[in-house]
């Protein structure tokens, strides 16, 4: 696609280079992974988990594999905890996934792997020896980084769908918006604990994912902040011009009434297939079905 914007963020243009990306269903993977290495523990007494989690004086001690394989240790010792975290996990990845495309959700996961990753161990290496100290006392052995990662994802699910309900431990309806703000909630809580008693190394760790969810969800908040207008709401009302003038395209062009912007195919290359207009970009683009949640925005200026 033919960029016509000098406003295009440096991850629209990664995504729009380079289609292919990432591993598609990756919420899935990850969640089996977690629920084969808790039956492993079994096995192992907990061990591999073990080896696996985050901890920052062990990766100083040379376990680099900790700084990635802690998105794949259990969640819970509870094995009916375990299946519902996973669960919830699969279904906020894969809502964002369709809703996002797999390069966009795949980048976000990995640069919030990476953030935080790099954050702990900035934070792990400022404050090293309380770390030592509590590990010596033994009163903890491990940093879940990957919760707070893994709720970054439902924070833009709430963000993108926040009037959505869904049923809280499937009973209770509620709209997305207010579960996002009771987590919210409850990480400073948290925060505000770790800091009284001091421990600024683990009051700091949320900050990763939300620096990674503020980055990725800037173009909602800019326009909700109103430091950037939305231009493209007018449109909204005009789509029976731009039905007429795909009329008036179909007689030039062989038949054809509809045709995506990004693959090309038409209405006459499969008659089951929807298409649509999409209101963000400048002027009448038509997407098929499977591309009007997954393509780059075009604009005139």
């Amino acid at each position: 696609m033919i960029y016509r914007n000098s406003h295009y963020g440096p991850i629209d243009k990664f995504c729009s280079r380079h289609p292919r990306f990432g591993i598609p269903n990756l919420m899935l993977y990850i969640g089996v992974a977690q629920v084969a290495v808790f039956f492993l523990d079994l096995f192992t007494r907990g061990r591999l988990s073990g080896l696996l989690c985050f901890w920052g004086p062990d990766i100083l001690r040379g376990q680099v594999w900790r700084l990635f394989t802690f998105v794949v240790a259990p969640n819970s010792s509870n094995p009916f905890y375990l299946l519902l975290g996973c669960y919830v996990y699969y279904w906020t990845g894969q809502m964002l996934e369709r809703e996002w495309g797999t390069t966009r959700f795949n980048l976000f996961y990995f640069s919030g792997v990476v953030l935080s990753a790099a954050f702990a161990m900035a934070l792990t290496l400022f404050q090293s020896n309380l770390l030592a100290a509590l590990e010596q006392m033994g009163l903890v052995s491990a940093i879940d980084l990957a919760y707070y990662l893994n709720l970054s994802i439902f924070l833009v699910i709430a963000t993108l769908f926040g009037e959505t309900q869904v049923l809280f431990m499937f009973i209770l309806p509620i709209k997305m918006k207010w579960l996002a703000i009771i987590d919210v909630l409850l990480i400073l809580v948290d925060v505000i604990q770790y800091g009284q008693m001091g421990w600024w190394a683990f009051a700091l760790f949320p900050l990763a994912s939300f620096v990674n969810y503020f980055i990725f969800t800037w173009p909602f908040w800019s326009m909700k902040l109103g430091f950037v207008r939305r231009r493209a709401d007018p449109q909204v009302i005009n789509f029976k011009k731009a039905q007429r003038q795909a009329q008036k395209k179909a007689k030039e062009t062989g038949g054809y009434l509809h045709k995506c912007a990004v693959c090309g195919m038409t209405d006459l290359d499969d008659p089951n297939m929807e298409f649509r207009y999409c209101s963000k970009c400048d002027g009448y683009y038509c997407y098929c079905a499977n591309h009007i949640n997954n393509h780059i925005h075009i604009r005139n200026d």
